[in-house]
């Protein structure tokens, strides 16, 4: 009982200790905050009072009370030592830190100013980097592995700068199981493949005739890894991706590369025009008009989306239309602007499984949501194609992705076309898996199955993928005969 005692007392006594040395600290931040305020004004309230008040105050009070603080400043640190003292000759197994007066940060020296800055370097020389990779032009220079696939380049680099780059790749494309990125998640960057492709007629004709037009692609400003097999192919299948709204959305999904602004800037008025008269002249079988999502106009740009398919329509009405929109936050009247224009597929894809809408897509999107816009403009048009797209790789289950095609349907979504995520940069959400490709098989065979009239799986599919293959026109020109048979019998 007497050692407790003993132990409670030495305690007691250091919570003293600490508490009267804040008290000193506090009072002398006080004695020098009232020095300050009461010559501050003294010099703005030049009256007789007033000085003499100061003067009394600075002259007597002050002095008197700076050497009553100076006189206790170490009251704190010797009743530190003699706990501690008592506590060894004692025996006390009381905390070293209890018996320490507190610790005061000091302001480090001009001498090791640059000391933080060798920690620096030494940090960045351990992760084999430098400042210049902190830099958006150097960072995006020599980083190989885009998400089309193009492979890495380290021409014109040192060993050291080649294996460092090397490495830079491989972390960006290293899934978060760990794996790095198979060779069929990219593209086929060879000689033979390329000089295929260039010699291609149909690809040169749609090559030629895009230059002088005054239109922005989907598909070389991406770099989309397809873009031989859209543009080239059989006759009648040439297909490309335009681009309209400008180039910055209001949204921040997680796994898109475009850029992001609340205030993008204003549509082009005449961009309706534009884009019809040159698509004209362009020569195409199949369009696909998509956009940035523009949740800063009144209608989420659907009425632009149907001047631009209504002006089309009306210089060539024999040219197919697809249509890549967004869920327009809902508004099933901007739907029906779109559906209403003559267009032949109403395409807004879900992106990812219902679990990780929030973790993909903008909180804006919602899986219930796209899913309404979709059976919407279904059922506004019985001869209009509906068409989504899902990402594979992003941490979806089988039974999700199943479930997500279940819901498609029900929803009458009639194409689905899957490809894997790729990541486009560090800033951007990690790839989870690279998914094998029997995987890809299995879906599109469970896509037919569940009644699907096309279902396009392949790592490198992206949702405009062949757009114009001659069984998508197929499923168009029928569903047009259809229609045209109905309103004939009918009258």
């Amino acid at each position: 009982m007497p050692g407790f005692i003993g132990v409670f007392h030495f305690e007691l006594v250091e919570t003293v200790t600490w508490f009267v040395t804040v008290a000193i600290r506090t009072l002398n931040g006080l004695v020098q905050s009232t020095e300050n305020l009461v010559s501050r004004s003294a010099r703005r309230v030049p009256m007789a009072h007033s000085r003499g008040f100061a003067s009394v105050l600075t002259g007597s009070v002050m002095p008197a009370l700076r050497k009553a603080l100076h006189d206790s400043a170490g009251a704190g640190p010797r009743l530190a030592q003699n706990v501690a003292r008592r506590r060894r000759l004692l025996g006390c197994g009381l905390p070293r830190e209890f018996s320490q007066p507190a610790k005061v940060h000091e302001r480090v020296p001009a001498s090791r100013a640059g000391s933080r800055l060798e920690e620096l370097r030494a940090t960045l020389a351990q992760e084999q980097k430098t400042v210049d990779d902190f830099l958006p032009a150097a960072a995006e220079k020599g980083r190989g592995l885009q998400p089309d696939g193009r492979p890495l380049d380290t021409s014109g680099m040192s060993a050291e700068a080649a294996a460092a780059a090397k490495k830079r790749d491989e972390e960006l494309n290293r899934s978060v199981l760990g794996q790095l990125k198979p060779d069929y998640a990219k593209a086929d960057g060879s000689f033979k493949h390329l000089r295929s492709i260039v010699k291609d007629p149909e690809f040169r004709k749609v090559k030629d005739a895009l230059r002088g037009l005054d239109l922005v692609t989907v598909c070389e400003e991406a770099k989309c890894p397809n873009i031989g097999e859209c543009w080239g192919g059989k006759s009648g299948t040439a297909t490309a991706t335009i681009m309209l709204m400008g180039d910055t959305c209001t949204r921040a999904c997680k796994f898109c590369h475009i850029k992001t602004s609340k205030t993008p800037a204003p549509v082009d008025k005449d961009e309706p025009r534009k884009v019809a008269e040159a698509i004209t002249r362009w020569g195409l079988d199949y369009v696909v008009l998509t956009s940035v999502d523009r949740d800063d106009m009144p209608d989420g740009g659907a009425g632009h989306f149907a001047e631009t398919i209504q002006t089309l329509k009306l210089l060539d009405p024999n040219i197919r239309v697809e249509a890549l929109v967004s869920d327009f936050q809902g508004d099933t009247n901007c739907v029906r602007r779109v559906v209403e224009s003559g267009l032949d597929v109403y395409a807004h894809n879900i992106e990812t499984v219902e679990r990780l809408q929030g973790r993909v897509r903008d909180l804006r999107a919602g899986y219930r949501q796209s899913l309404a816009t979709l059976e919407h403009a279904r059922s506004l048009r019985s001869d209009l194609v509906t068409k989504s797209s899902i990402m594979l790789g992003v941490g979806e289950k089988d039974e999700e992705v199943m479930q997500a095609l279940r819901d498609l349907r029900s929803a009458g979504v009639e194409i689905v076309t899957f490809g894997q995520y790729l990541r486009p940069t560090r800033k951007h959400m990690r790839v989870y898996e690279y998914v094998a490709l029997d995987k890809y098989e299995y879906w599109r065979k469970e896509g037919e199955a569940m009644g699907f009239a096309y279902v396009a799986s392949a790592p490198l599919v992206r949702s405009s993928y062949k757009a114009g293959e001659v069984f998508i026109n197929g499923i168009i020109s029928q569903r047009r005969a259809a229609v045209a048979g109905t309103v004939t019998g009918s009258m």
